[in-house]
């Protein structure tokens, strides 16, 4: 007889003979009755054993316990109206079983299965294949399997070739660190694992694949936070002779194709956004639209203050910049002590009050601000009664971090953000280049191949600072989703990018050399973009951390505690590599963080 899901069994089916292979969710033994709960991949269902019709089957299953594996066959007959379970989609009816055998024993668990998770994230990872078992996680991945079949559809649709890139690569390194890859057929050298497809799929733009796509494996040796894994995936797609409009296109109607499964419903098209005026709206390049307390412009307000800290900031060419607090205005001392500690985390000195209370403003530093400046103020941030304003004085890039993540902070405190909105934004003319002080060199915002803008290729080589780029981020609730860019396709143009980056001719041959002959022969211009795929899906089902869309995810130090790796390896595989492990007394020193290549 061929098996039943236990969740597809219905009223339909009472009088039916069925079979069911599962796991045993509950037991309960009422002497003359013995009622079982079976759960499977599609659900949940009960049987019952009649000891004195069935005492073979009842004998059979006298000693099971929770998470064993049964088969079993019986007729369905519907539940009597006060037994109806309306907490169980096949609460109607169950399942008189005449035949039952144990297929396989459970030990006792480390954790329950069932309900709300009792373990900690260690332990739920150490026992991985158990906290799979858990609904929410089985939910998860299933809608992961429907996202990832939606999106290769769409694609498809639009003409789109799925095309898989190699794992095996060269090390070109320009970001974060690579994963190497010892070769045994080719003494000292090394494979890297791909940080993204990039250069390959630049290359299908070269041999007239004119539109790909790839659910791509990728490869990051880097610091890890809730968000990030050290292999994740991401949606890779790259197209020949497009706008940017018509990437947002794609994007927003892929977008509007998948987020529905989940129940979301994105308003297309997304609204766009320059990262200059992301920056000083929201101080973040990821802002989250869902509420306003946009950063106001303070400066030209108090440059001339009596307040010597904000004169000086000004005349020092800093800024002064505010927020508003909305109904804020009675918060403890406390609270605004540890806003004030998030602007200082952020490089801020702090953060100075402005209070509407009784239709009076009350600025922090008693008598060094006039009511004329106070009242303009006031109007700038739009304070109304009970609000609170929160000031921060600095140059602009401080005061713009440490007021965004004050904005952050406190919409999330006093909960200013809407649980039933979502909102996404295209955050367009990022930097091309970012000035590090520590390696006193310049780095590419994106990567190294993102095309600069026109308007502004002029100023590459005299002032690199001002170049904006052809490159875009989607934003969603705060989130940054993916990013991409319109490519440089001129093999001369590569070349001045590199230059900026002081990679000189000989390094850019030897890191890139195939990338710039391929550009050579007929480059069409081309972009694209890459998606993540898993904090898509996190955001989608709704997950704390991205660990728990992906079926055997890393800890935050890049491990696996189901299987122990990274491991150590044979001697002898060293050897046959030609390794040789250096003294564990003395580490290399691992480099900085950098930038990401492709979201």
């Amino acid at each position: 007889m061929k098996r039943r899901g236990a969740g597809t069994i219905t009223a339909g089916d009472v009088g039916e003979r069925v079979r069911l292979q599962a796991w045993v969710r509950r037991r309960r033994d009422l002497g003359g009755l013995i009622f079982l709960q079976l759960r499977d991949y599609s659900g949940v269902v009960q049987v019952v054993v009649r000891p004195d019709e069935q005492p073979e089957v009842a004998a059979s299953l006298d000693a099971v316990r929770l998470e064993w594996v049964v088969d079993v066959e019986g007729i369905v007959e519907e539940r009597t109206p006060e037994n109806v379970n309306p907490e169980m989609a096949t609460g109607e009816i169950e399942v008189i079983l005449d035949r039952a055998q144990v297929l396989s024993r459970s030990e006792p668990l480390p954790f329950s299965v069932e309900g709300e998770v009792d373990a900690t994230e260690e332990t739920r990872l150490r026992y991985r294949f158990l906290d799979l078992r858990r609904s929410e996680l089985q939910r998860n991945l299933r809608l992961r399997h429907k996202v990832t079949l939606a999106v290769l559809e769409h694609f498809d649709e639009r003409g789109f070739v799925n095309i898989e890139t190699p794992i095996l690569t060269r090390s070109t390194p320009e970001g974060a660190r690579d994963y190497l890859v010892p070769s045994r057929v080719h003494s000292r050298s090394f494979y890297a694992l791909p940080q993204s497809p990039q250069l390959f799929k630049q290359i299908l733009m070269v041999s007239g694949l004119d539109r790909y796509v790839q659910i791509a494996r990728c490869f990051r040796d880097e610091d890890l936070r809730a968000d990030r894994q050290p292999e994740f995936t991401q949606v890779d797609v790259e197209m020949s002779f497009p706008t940017e409009d018509e990437i947002f296109e794609l994007i927003e109607s892929l977008f509007a194709r998948i987020f529905p499964i989940a129940g979301i419903e994105p308003e297309v098209p997304f609204p766009r956004m320059t990262f200059e005026a992301a920056i000083r709206r929201f101080g973040t390049d990821r802002p989250d639209l869902r509420f306003g307390m946009e950063i106001g412009d303070l400066t030209d307000l108090l440059a001339e203050s009596e307040f010597r800290a904000f004169r000086q900031t000004a005349a020092d060419g800093g800024v002064i910049r505010g927020i508003k607090v909305p109904e804020a205005a009675a918060s403890s001392r406390r609270q605004i002590d540890a806003w004030a500690q998030v602007a200082r985390d952020h490089g801020a000195a702090g953060v100075l009050t402005l209070k509407m209370t009784d239709g009076e403003l009350q600025f922090q530093v008693k008598g060094v601000l006039s009511q004329a400046e106070l009242s303009a103020v006031a109007d700038r941030l739009e304070l109304a009664e009970g609000d609170l304003g929160l000031l921060v004085a600095g140059t602009s890039s401080v005061a713009s971090a440490a007021l965004g993540a004050v904005r952050l902070d406190a919409a999330s405190e006093l909960g200013l953000v809407p649980e039933d909105r979502h909102a996404f934004v295209w955050i367009t003319e990022f930097p091309l280049l970012e000035w590090d002080e520590d390696s006193q060199r310049w780095y590419a915002t994106h990567h190294p191949f993102t095309s600069p803008d026109p308007r502004d290729l002029s100023r590459l080589e005299t002032d690199p600072g001002s170049v904006r780029a052809r490159a875009y981020d989607v934003v969603m609730d705060g989130l940054e989703l993916g990013g991409g860019s319109i490519r440089i396709h001129d093999s001369e143009l590569q070349q001045r990018a590199f230059a900026a980056l002081g990679i000189d001719a000989e390094e850019a041959h030897e890191r890139f050399g195939f990338l710039l002959e391929a550009l050579r022969f007929g480059a069409p211009p081309h972009g694209g973009l890459a998606l993540g795929l898993d904090r898509i899906i996190m955001v989608m089902a709704g997950a704390a951390s991205i660990r728990d869309v992906i079926a055997f995810p890393k800890t935050t130090s890049a491990t696996c505690l189901m299987t122990e790796a990274p491991s150590e390896v044979d001697a002898a595989q060293l050897t046959e590599l030609g390794i040789a492990l250096a003294d564990a007394e003395s580490p290399v020193e691992p480099a900085g963080d950098a930038e990401e290549p492709e979201s």
